[in-house]
C-alpha cells in the first residue's frame, strides 16, 4: 500500500472518529438511517453488559440522545437497537444451567444488550469499536466505563429465514422489538451436527411461527462465542405465546435438541430475551 493509500485511510479514520466524538458531544434529537433495507445488514457488534442502578438515568440519557444517533450516521453502519433483558428467562437459565469450566473468565453482562448493524464485518475494523471509544471525548469515555461486567462479539450472519412477520415489518435492518439471542461454543467434533440441527430443525420451524420476523444464525469474528442463533419477534407477547409451540407435536425437533443441546458450551447469561428500549418501539 502506498503512502497516499495510507494517508487517505488514516484522513477517513480521523473524521469518521472525530464525527463522533463531536455528536457524542452535544444532543442529537433523532436517529438517522434507522430504517435502511433489510439484505445488507450482515453483520453485527453485539454487546452485553450491565449497569449500576444509581448511574442509569444519565447513562441511558447519553447513550439514546447522543451516542447512539451518531453511531448509525457512520459510514456502513445500517441500524443500532438497545434492549434490555427480561429477568424472568435469565434467573430460569442460572439456575438450572451448568456451567463449563470453559466460561469461568467470560464477562458474566446481561442486563443489557446493544445490537449495532452494518453491511459487514470490515465496517467494525475501520476504526474497531476500541479505536471508536478511544475517540470519544473525555465525558463520554466516562459514561462507557459504567458499564459492568461487559463482552462483546462481532459477528456475520451465516443464514437467514423470513418469519410470517417479516412482510409486515417496516423497520428494514433495526432488529426487532423483541429478541431472543443464544451464544455458544462447542467441541470442533460437534459443529456439524450444530449446523445440522439448525438447518433442518431448529430455523425451518420459526418460518410459520406467529409473531416472528427472523431468525438469523450468526458466526465470530472476534469475541468468546464462535456461534450465535438471534430470533426477532414483533412483541414480548408474541414470543411468549408462539416459542415453545415449535416443539409441540414435533418429536423431531425433541430427539434434535436431546441430541445436540448437552454438546453447548453456553455463554454466561445465554440465552437472553430482552425487549427493545431505543429506538422507542411504535
Amino acid at each position: 500500500m502506498d503512502t497516499n493509500d495510507v494517508q487517505a485511510r488514516r484522513r477517513a479514520f480521523l473524521q469518521g472518529a472525530g464525527v463522533l466524538a463531536a455528536a457524542a458531544a452535544a444532543p442529537v434529537a433523532h436517529a438517522q438511517n434507522q430504517c435502511a433495507p433489510a439484505g445488507r445488514d450482515r453483520a453485527l457488534w453485539i454487546t452485553w453488559y450491565d449497569l449500576p442502578q444509581a448511574v442509569r438515568a444519565d447513562y441511558l440519557a447519553w447513550m439514546h440522545q447522543q451516542y447512539l444517533p451518531a453511531l448509525v450516521k457512520r459510514p456502513g453502519y445500517l441500524a443500532a437497537g438497545h434492549y434490555a433483558t427480561v429477568e424472568r428467562m435469565t434467573t430460569l437459565r442460572r439456575e438450572n444451567a451448568v456451567e463449563h469450566p470453559s466460561v469461568a473468565s467470560v464477562p458474566r453482562g446481561r442486563e443489557f444488550l446493544l445490537l449495532v448493524v452494518a453491511e459487514d464485518a470490515n465496517v467494525f475494523g475501520a476504526p474497531s469499536p476500541r479505536e471508536l471509544h478511544a475517540a470519544l471525548p473525555e465525558a463520554g469515555r466516562k459514561m462507557l466505563q459504567l458499564r459492568a461486567n461487559e463482552r462483546s462479539n462481532i459477528m456475520v450472519e451465516t443464514a437467514r429465514v423470513s418469519g410470517p412477520e417479516e412482510k409486515n415489518y417496516k423497520d428494514g435492518a433495526l432488529t426487532s422489538p423483541c429478541i431472543q439471542i443464544g451464544t455458544f461454543n462447542c467441541a470442533e467434533a460437534d459443529e456439524e451436527d450444530v449446523m445440522a440441527w439448525y438447518a433442518q430443525s431448529r430455523m425451518p420451524a420459526t418460518k410459520t411461527l406467529p409473531g416472528a420476523v427472523r431468525t438469523r444464525q450468526l458466526a465470530s469474528v472476534a469475541g468468546w462465542a464462535k456461534h450465535s442463533i438471534l430470533y426477532e419477534y414483533t412483541s414480548l407477547e408474541a414470543r411468549n405465546k408462539s416459542y415453545m409451540s415449535m416443539e409441540e407435536g414435533r418429536p423431531d425437533m425433541k430427539a434434535w435438541a436431546d441430541r445436540v443441546v448437552a454438546k453447548l458450551v453456553q455463554q454466561p447469561g445465554s440465552a437472553n430475551l430482552a425487549t427493545r428500549i431505543w429506538p422507542p418501539i411504535g
